[in-house]
């Protein structure tokens, strides 16, 4: 999932263009990876759905709440 941001055009000609979000791999996790955090995503985070950043926010602060396997991958991913 590439997550972009679309910033508006300075000039009224100008045409708008999506602009990569600058950590996708962060953002994008492979099977395992999202099937470990999913229980912890729908039972902390389900309200800041779909948005991958806000779900990955939530998930860093209940860190402590959330399972070993979402803790690790979280470590291994840097965040």
């Amino acid at each position: 999932m590439a997550a972009f941001l679309v910033l508006a055009p300075a000039g009224a000609n100008a045409q708008q263009q999506p602009i990569p979000f600058p950590f996708p791999n962060l953002m994008q996790g492979t099977p395992q990876e999202e099937a470990a955090c999913a229980p912890d995503s729908a039972k902390f985070c389900k309200r800041f759905e779909p948005d991958p950043l806000q779900v990955l926010g939530c998930l860093q602060q209940n860190r402590t709440r959330i399972s070993k396997a979402c803790q690790t991958v979280l470590r291994n991913r840097g965040v």
